[in-house]
């Protein structure tokens, strides 16, 4: 048992979940559950039609998603389905490929997803940068709210390669909205703004649907409406093995990388927003896995890509979720309404999930994120957000994400290349002797750089032009303990300082290095090179090492320095007024390494 738990990791987490399970627990499952029905069945219906495809594809895939992906998620709090994000890069594919190619771009996608998860790269997510994040999220928003915009005013516009060449279409040529639409999703937009100031508690948008509609069919206008929903989990149109375009796959694999993308960064994103909110645990890569089966199978039912869905997870966990049943409850409740409601849902306009989805598009833009970039003048923050905000619009996801990415790190390169940042002086006794140190001279043919920041390509010339000053001294010690990471390059130019003053008849001495740094020292031979009688832990154990000595031994450029060595009056003190010879031979100081 113990080792198909472990070849099974969702056995597990199952067993872990689901211990000590009790009646109050189902309880408090089933009620949670119901309230995220409650929510997700307005949503359902609005991103099927959204995504280019009609509202029963939308159910069907919160029905299945709430089963599948709830069963054998990461997590007991991931509710997932169809999402405004997911719609709105379907809308784009369903216009160049067909309700057929978009069938076929999720299933690929499903693969991609499980290969993600098994390779176990669900952590990676972290690494894309908050402005991008957001950038994409408003880009969609954006894409939902311009893709709503013909349901809304009651028309019917050609379709367009992308949102921005849409929105374009409405300012070219004469537009005569239909105000009966219009009324109707100003009903429902006024019902979702006001409502939640009364009574947070009950799903804004589905009363306002039940508003629009009930208004709609009884001032009998007649206003384009959701039609037909077929009471079954199998829809008469849909993906099977004999409609694949075996031959054709390649043409909708850059449509199922995008489609992969979005589904793991926002199940990912989520899983990681409830885990903070709810406290428990989230397993990344068994998230991944279960969205790649659930998208995997959706096809075959006539449904489109599922997600997991920030707002539907968030009701879940407010509403007292305990475990995965939630997700199922949920998705049986949804189930139930196909079978039961779909004379009534047949009669709801299109402009009431219009107005739904234009709130929700409105809601899903980060505005915290991007009050804080404006308010803090984070200018590179901005740039990355609003490139990818309008790449998003204008491309399709993936390149968006891409875009956003390589403009971030170009960004962070600059910055990090800036904030290297070398520093020299001459050693001041006083400070040392503040710390402890028996320092009451100098010499002046010892000198410190201090370097900070990263040590890569984008700072090397920076660094080398620091140390131009090096001639200048005998014995300099360069301090590292700023240097958190040193790259090929970084390694390269303190080689070359190295041996430039080597060269000199100069001395080098490395303090304070950080065990990345070391670990490059020792890789690259540059401990060897440098000695590791010359590394020591800080710079004060060096420079008071390197005066003692030079008491002793007399120092290497006394006489370039005449009177002004204080070493060399202090030694001439020690040895009654008698010369000390500069010729006298070095003693080695005691190995300091780090």
């Amino acid at each position: 048992m113990n080792n198909l738990l472990g070849r099974l990791p969702i056995l597990s987490t199952w067993q872990h979940e689901f211990a000590g399970y009790s009646l109050k627990h189902l309880r408090s499952d089933i009620l949670a559950g119901l309230t995220t029905g409650a929510v997700a069945l307005p949503l359902a219906l609005a991103f099927g039609v959204a995504s280019g495809a009609d509202a029963p594809a939308g159910l069907i895939t919160a029905i299945l998603a709430g089963l599948i992906i709830g069963g054998l998620g990461g997590a007991a709090y991931q509710i997932s389905g169809p999402t405004g994000a997911m719609s709105a890069i379907l809308i784009a594919i369903s216009a160049r490929y067909g309700i057929e190619g978009v069938w076929v771009a999720t299933l690929l996608a499903g693969l991609i997803m499980i290969g993600l998860g098994l390779a176990r790269l669900g952590r990676y997510i972290a690494f894309i940068p908050s402005p991008v994040i957001a950038g994409f999220t408003s880009g969609i928003a954006l894409i939902i709210a311009i893709g709503q915009l013909d349901n809304v005013l009651g028309i019917q516009t050609p379709k367009a390669e992308n949102a921005l060449e849409k929105l374009l279409h409405y300012f070219t040529h004469p537009l005569f909205p239909d105000w009966h639409t219009l009324v109707i999703a100003g009903i429902v937009i006024a019902i979702m703004i006001l409502l939640p100031r009364f009574h947070k508690g009950i799903p804004a948008s589905l009363v306002g649907i039940i508003v629009a509609t009930a208004i709609s069919v009884g001032l009998g206008w007649n206003v384009p409406i959701i039609g037909d929903i077929p009471q079954t989990i199998l829809l008469d149109h849909r993906l099977t093995w004999q409609t694949i375009p075996w031959d054709h796959l390649s043409d909708l694999l850059t449509p199922a990388v995008s489609i992969a993308a979005l589904g793991a960064i926002e199940s990912l994103l989520c899983g990681a927003v409830g885990s903070t909110m709810s406290g428990k645990p989230f397993e990344s890569n068994q998230e991944l896995v279960a969205q790649g089966i659930g998208n995997l199978l959706i096809p075959f039912f006539g449904g489109v890509p599922a997600t997991a869905a920030i707002a539907r997870t968030s009701v879940a966990i407010k509403s007292g979720a305990v475990t995965r049943l939630t997700s199922i409850v949920h998705a049986l409740l949804l189930l139930l309404s196909a079978l039961a409601l779909g004379p009534i849902l047949r009669y709801v306009p299109l402009a009431a999930l219009g107005g739904v989805l234009l709130m929700t598009a409105w809601r899903m833009n980060e505005w915290e994120s991007i009050h804080f970039f404006v308010n803090a003048r984070l200018r590179h923050a901005l740039i990355g957000f609003f490139i990818t905000m309008l790449a998003t619009a204008a491309l399709d996801l993936t390149q968006a994400i891409l875009i956003g990415i390589a403009i971030s790190a170009v960004i962070y390169l600059r910055q990090s290349a800036t904030s290297t940042v070398v520093t020299s002086s001459p050693i001041n006794p006083q400070q040392l002797q503040g710390q402890g140190s028996p320092i009451t001279a100098t010499c002046p043919s010892i000198h410190v750089y201090y370097l900070t920041g990263p040590l890569f390509f984008g700072s090397v010339t920076t660094v080398l032009e620091a140390f131009e000053t090096a001639g200048d001294y005998h014995t300099i010690i360069i301090s590292m303990r700023g240097v958190p990471l040193i790259d090929a390059m970084g390694i390269q130019a303190l080689h070359q300082i190295v041996e430039e003053h080597h060269a000199r008849g100069g001395e080098v001495i490395f303090t304070a290095l950080q065990p990345n740094a070391l670990e490059m020292f020792k890789r690259t031979g540059l401990f060897e090179l440098v000695g590791a009688r010359n590394i020591y832990w800080s710079s004060a154990h060096a420079i008071v090492e390197l005066h003692e000595k030079r008491l002793v031994a007399g120092c290497p450029r006394c006489h370039a320095h005449g009177d002004s060595c204080h070493v060399l009056q202090m030694a001439r003190e020690r040895l009654g007024n008698q010369p000390t010879p500069p010729s006298l031979p070095t003693a080695s100081p005691s190995t300091h390494t780090s």
